[in-house]
Order: C-alpha cells, then sequence, then structure tokens
C-alpha cells in the first residue's frame, strides 16, 4: 500500500504544478477515504498535503482544521514523528489564528513547545520552538499580553542565539521591537530595543544581510515608526529615503526575474517535445540550469519550487514570482505583509514626508500608486465597488482590513495636500471617498471615525466656518483613545475659536489649551508642544499680550525649526511672529520674516496664507512710506483675494459642502449583530495607524488611531487676524 500512496502523492503533485487543484485533492483524499487502511503516518502526511492546499488556494479553513484535527489523533498513537508532530502543531495554529479561536491556538501551541523541550533538543527542536513562539507571541498580542508576547519573543530570541543564527534573532529582535512601538509603556525599553535591532543587523554579515530584504524593510520601517513618534524627523526622512531605494532595486530585480522565468518557460516548453536533438536538448537544459540560477540569485531558492508543509500564504490570495517579504527560514516562513502593502507603506512613508515641505506633484503620484496597489489588491480578498464587511470570508478579515487602513492614510493625506492648495472640491471628494469607506466597513475602519471627524474640522476651518470646525474637533477628541491624538485635537478647536475671535470664543480656548501646556512636556516627542506654543501664542498676540506672546512663539518656532523640520508650521509660525513685529513697530525684523513666510507660502501653494502675509507687508509698506511697494503689493493682494474667493465660492456651492460642515457626525450603516461578531473576530478592526501592523503581531483592543501623520495646525486661520 506504500507504493500506491507514493503514486497518489505523486499525481496530486503533477496536477497541483498543472493548476489543477482540485484533481489534486481528488487524489489525496481517496487516500484519506480509502476503505483499504493505510500505516497512521502515511494517513497523516496526507491530510497535512491537504490541509495545505486548501490553505494555499482556498477559503476552506474550516476543512482544513478537520484534516489537522484528524492528524492531531492518529499522532497520538505514534511515539516517534517529531518533525510531523510539529508541522500540524503549526499548520493546526494557523488555522485557529485564521477561524478566530484564539485560546485553542494558544492551548496548542503551548502543547507545541512542551513537545520541543521533551523530543527537541538539537537544531531543529529549536527551530521548532522558534515557531511556536513566534505564533504564541501573535496570538498573546491579540488579547491584549503585551508582557507575555514579549517574553514568548525573548524565548524565541534566546533559541535562535544557542543556534548562532544572527537572521533568525533579527526577526525575534525587530517582533520585540514592534510589541514595544505598540504599547509604548517605558520609552527607554523601545529605545532598548531600537539599539538592539540595529546590534544584532550589524552582527548579520553584509552578503547575508543583501538576502534579507524582508528583514531590511520591517527593520526600517519600524524604525520610522519609533522615529516619528519622538519628533526626529530628520534620522526618520534618512531611513526614508534608504527605503525608497531599496524598493526600487527590487522592482527592477523583480521585473528582471519574470522575464527570465518567461525565458524559462519557453525553454521547459522546448524540452519537453520527444523528437528533439540531442544537440538541441544539451544546449536548452545548459539555458535552463543558467536561467534557474539567474532567478534564485534575483529573487532566492525558495520561489524555485521547494516545496514545504507549512503554506506561504492564506485567504485565497495567490502571490506572483518574488511577491513574499520572507522575515524568517522555514520553518517559521514568516512574513510581515505581502510586499504590495510593505511597498504601499513606503509610497505613503515618502507621502508623509514629502507633504510638508511642498512636494505636492510627487506626493500625488505616490498616493496615486498606493491607492491603485491597494484597491488591487482589495479585489483579490472579494472587495469590490458593491462589497461590505459582512461579505468578507473570515479568513480574509485581517489582511483586508490592513490594505483598508493604508488606503485611509492616503485619503488622508490627499485631504490634507487639497486643503493646503485651497482646493476645496478636490478635498471634498477625497473626504466623502474615506466616508464611503468607513460606511461600508465600520467595524474593521472604527479607528477612523475620528479621523474623519478631524479632517471635517480641517474642511471646515479652511472654508472659513469656524464654528462648525470646532465642533467636529471636539467631536474627533471624543473618539480617540490616544492622548496625542486628543491633544491635537483640542489644539486644532482652539485654534478655531481664537478665529471667531469673541470672549466666549476665547474662553473656551484656555479651557482648552490649558491642560494641555501644562502638561505639554509629558508627550512623547514635541508634536503637541510647538503645536500648543503656536496656538497660545496666537492667543496672546489676539488679546495684545504682544510681549509675551514673542516669547512663546520664538520658542516654539526654534523647536519646529531644529526638530519637526515642517515647512507649513514654519511658515505659521513666521507669519504670527511677523504680524507681531509689525504691531510692535520692528519694521525691519517685520520686514525680513514677512518675507520670509511669504516664500515658504508661495512654495506651499498656500493662498490664504499668502494673503495674510501680503496683507501685513501692505500695512508695514504703508508706515515706512514705501508708496510703490504698497501699490504693487495691494494689487498683488487683490489678485490672490479674488482668486481665493473664486474657490470658496465653489466649495460652498458643492452638494457636498454643507453635508461635511454640518454639526453631526455621520451617519453611518451599522452591521447587524452577526456581522459585528464576524469582523470584530478578525484582528484586522484593531490596527492602530501609528504602527500598520502584521501578519505575525496584531494590536490588542479596538481604539482609534493616533495616525502616521499630522494635518497641521490652524493654517487657515491666520487670515482674519
Amino acid at each position: 500500500m506504500d507504493g500506491v500512496a507514493e503514486g497518489l502523492w505523486e499525481l496530486a503533485d503533477l496536477h497541483e504544478k498543472n493548476g489543477e487543484v482540485a484533481k489534486s485533492l481528488k487524489c489525496l483524499e481517496a487516500i484519506c477515504q480509502s476503505t483499504v487502511s493505510f500505516l497512521p503516518v502515511i494517513e497523516v502526511k496526507t491530510r497535512l498535503r491537504i490541509a495545505t492546499l486548501l490553505l494555499k488556494h482556498s477559503n476552506n479553513v474550516n476543512h482544513a482544521k478537520s484534516h489537522l484535527e484528524r492528524s492531531q489523533l492518529l499522532l497520538k498513537s505514534i511515539p516517534s514523528c517529531f518533525e510531523l508532530k510539529c508541522r500540524a502543531y503549526s499548520l493546526l495554529s494557523q488555522c485557529y489564528h485564521l477561524v478566530g479561536a484564539v485560546p485553542s491556538q494558544k492551548q496548542l501551541l503551548n502543547k507545541g513547545l512542551e513537545l520541543t523541550e521533551s523530543f527537541g533538543e538539537g537544531f531543529s527542536g529549536k527551530l521548532w520552538s522558534c515557531n511556536f513562539n513566534s505564533q504564541l507571541a501573535n496570538a498573546l498580542i491579540i488579547e491584549g499580553d503585551y508582557q507575555g508576547s514579549v517574553s514568548a519573543l525573548e524565548q524565541g530570541y534566546a533559541s535562535a542565539s544557542e543556534m548562532y543564527y544572527p537572521e533568525l534573532q533579527m526577526f525575534f529582535a525587530t517582533s520585540v521591537l514592534h510589541v514595544h512601538l505598540m504599547q509604548w509603556e517605558d520609552g527607554s525599553l523601545v529605545e532598548g530595543a531600537v539599539s538592539r535591532c540595529n546590534d544584532v543587523w550589524e552582527s548579520i554579515d553584509p552578503d547575508r544581510r543583501e538576502q534579507c530584504v524582508g528583514l531590511f524593510f520591517y527593520n526600517e520601517l519600524l524604525h520610522i515608526f519609533y522615529l516619528l513618534r519622538i519628533c526626529d524627523y530628520k534620522n526618520a526622512g534618512q531611513h526614508v529615503d534608504k527605503l525608497d531605494a531599496a524598493m526600487k532595486t527590487d522592482l527592477q530585480k523583480v521585473q528582471h526575474a519574470r522575464e527570465l522565468t518567461k525565458e524559462l518557460e519557453i525553454v521547459n516548453e522546448g524540452l519537453s517535445q520527444a523528437d528533439l536533438p540531442h544537440r538541441d536538448r544539451a544546449t536548452l537544459s545548459s539555458r535552463r540550469i543558467q536561467l534557474e540560477v539567474e532567478i534564485s540569485n534575483l529573487i532566492g531558492s525558495g520561489f524555485m519550487g521547494q516545496e514545504v508543509l507549512e503554506p506561504a500564504y492564506f485567504g485565497n490570495v495567490k502571490r506572483e514570482l518574488g511577491d513574499k517579504l520572507e522575515l524568517a527560514p522555514h520553518p517559521i516562513d514568516g512574513e510581515w505583509l505581502p510586499k504590495s502593502a510593505v511597498y504601499a507603506l513606503v509610497d505613503l512613508m515618502v507621502v508623509i514626508f514629502g507633504r510638508p515641505k511642498g512636494l505636492f506633484k510627487d506626493c500625488a503620484k505616490r498616493i496615486q500608486s498606493g491607492l491603485n496597489t491597494i484597491q488591487a489588491e482589495l479585489v483579490k480578498y472579494g472587495i469590490t465597488d458593491g462589497t461590505s464587511e459582512g461579505d468578507l470570508q473570515h479568513s480574509a478579515i485581517w489582511m483586508s482590513g490592513v490594505y483598508l487602513m493604508i488606503l485611509m492614510q492616503f485619503l488622508e493625506n490627499k485631504v490634507a495636500i487639497e486643503l493646503t492648495r485651497s482646493e476645496f472640491v478636490e478635498a471634498q471628494e477625497a473626504l466623502l471617498e474615506m466616508k464611503s469607506w468607513f460606511n461600508r466597513f465600520p467595524t474593521i475602519l472604527q479607528a477612523c471615525e475620528s479621523i474623519i471627524e478631524m479632517l471635517r474640522g480641517q474642511y471646515a476651518h479652511c472654508v472659513a466656518c469656524y464654528s462648525e470646525a470646532a465642533f467636529h474637533f471636539v467631536e474627533a477628541s471624543k473618539l480617540t483613545e490616544s492622548k496625542s491624538a486628543q491633544a491635537m485635537c483640542e489644539i486644532y478647536a482652539a485654534v478655531s475659536y481664537i478665529c471667531i475671535g469673541d470672549a466666549d470664543s476665547y474662553a473656551k480656548v484656555l479651557e482648552l489649551i490649558g491642560p494641555i501646556y501644562r502638561t505639554v512636556d509629558s508627550f512623547v516627542g514635541v508634536r503637541e508642544k510647538t503645536s500648543a506654543l503656536l496656538a497660545y501664542g496666537f492667543l496672546l498676540m489676539r488679546q495684545e499680550n504682544l510681549q509675551e506672546a514673542r516669547i512663546r512663539l520664538a520658542s516654539g518656532l526654534q523647536t519646529t525649526h531644529t526638530t519637526i523640520g515642517n515647512l507649513q508650521l514654519v511658515s505659521q509660525y513666521l507669519t504670527v511672529l511677523g504680524n507681531l513685529a509689525l504691531a510692535l513697530h520692528d519694521t525691519g525684523q517685520a520686514r525680513e520674516i514677512l518675507r520670509s513666510s511669504l516664500t515658504l507660502a508661495k512654495k506651499l501653494y498656500d493662498i490664504p496664507t499668502q494673503i495674510w502675509v501680503l496683507s501685513n507687508l501692505t500695512a508695514l509698506y504703508e508706515q515706512v512710506d514705501e508708496k510703490a511697494n504698497e501699490t504693487a503689493n495691494r494689487e498683488y493682494e487683490k489678485k490672490k483675494v479674488d482668486e481665493l474667493q473664486k474657490r470658496l465660492s465653489k466649495a460652498h456651492a458643492s452638494a457636498h459642502h454643507h453635508e461635511l460642515i454640518k454639526k453631526a457626525k455621520f451617519q453611518v450603516r451599522r452591521p447587524n449583530e452577526t456581522d459585528i461578531k464576524r469582523a470584530m473576530a478578525g484582528p484586522s478592526m484593531k490596527v492602530d495607524l501609528d504602527i500598520p501592523e502584521s501578519v505575525g503581531l496584531s494590536s490588542s483592543a479596538p481604539r482609534p488611531s493616533s495616525r502616521l501623520m499630522d494635518v497641521d495646525i490652524g493654517r487657515r486661520v491666520t487670515r482674519r487676524a
């Protein structure tokens, strides 16, 4: 009977290679359903193979789980078979993960770890221990057990260290950093995790480092998230440049590999001819070997047909050639995100760093590129125009949620850019698209509700609807648990109240700004501090406390310039300080500051700020009796005012204007109870946009996002000052 089983296995392999998965499964099912009994080991191997095929090529996770649970029962009666038992544990754990059965997954993984402690003292045993600890860390994170997750990852790191396996050490070091970034209870722990990642990466031989493309992207992106959090934008920008260059290089490699693969297919087709002359066959055989080596060098040997029992992907999304960024070797076979998602994140990072510098043309290209990539991937998960979260396969919820979150961040940046450029109608369209996605996936995109409200506030503020803007900013602060996001929304609301300009509004400003200002040094980084100083200084100026305002604003400008490097925020500081210098009759300083501010406002296509600067320059020229400059400046100011008024009129005339500024949250279609349970069972809704989560590590509890990017404080306020 062994020969029969081997024959059916080979036939199943042949059908799979030909893309006939159903026939392959029938061959394997024949062994399990046979009236003649096969040896338990043969049946176990067959069921593992069936489960792998189902996970690779279908959404039928439950069917795969049934085969694996049957394998578990069979393996109990077999005293040896360490590798088979470990493979069964690993695959079944992944099934439990996909169906959201976290308690069962944890119980199973602990049994796997007990097995490795009892029988797995060698290299293989330590590798399987790493596998189980990696999956256990993920399961613990889903339940919010950060400390337990770090403990499991540290166990994996220790095993990797005992094996003197630096690439595997790097996998666990970056995973620990990932968890600390999500939790962030102790800044020194995060800093220590970053430092260890740097040390381990440097310990890997440079030649081997080039083969660790997945680890490189994972490590670099985690470093960027860390540096963004502490507001070290200068160093973060250097990491973004490295990632962008690496992405372009890898894209070229993959394209070349695809071209070689097409040639390889032609060569194989030629070799399949039975009557091929010996000399031609020898030539083609030599070329085939050469092509296989070249392809392997470009994208790694794992793509040259080497089969392992662990599935390389889940949820009916078959990857193209070279479309996997592996983080760890077999049997971990880990990846963070599919390559398309990682590359979309790189585009997003380029946008986040390019937008405050006014590089809008490049940002627009990257945003469109990212949106196209993500929407193409969403189709693979069954998300088309009419799909909502209740329609999703359970196994597709997590990864589609990651793509949806990244998509929303692209749209968020698009809204910010269009508002900066006073393209209000385009901003409306992008914001309404965000609303549409949120309406269809309200549970998965729960974290985005606060962001949408914040952007509605930004839109309202930009079109001079300050009362409505303040309302939406306050609502946005209520919808997030992130103290940083709450502070930023309250600062935005304060600026809108300052623009209203009456006594009641000023009282509300102090209520909002006061608590933030008193605790501003407790925030990680200086983003909240610089924004609070600008708002507080602006308030003091409006209250004619000019000297105190100058002190606050000068301090904020210095921090902004040296640390954040955000041209938009610098422009706002300079505009307010220029107005302040003019009010203090310091015309020399006012002239210098206002000219610098105008240069930046032009670079950013920021028409309202240009108008406000021009009005101050007109007043300055009038003070110093420069009639020619005053006349020319006044004419240019009128031109810009007319241009802005046309854009505002177009925005106000839009059918969507009142919907966006209305003092009420958007009414969305809430899913029914069944849909909610299905969506919440998947971890995608728990993705924190500060750290776009991984396949290996998903966040613990539904909490609104604190966002990777900011829409800068009160960029439209100064034109009314």
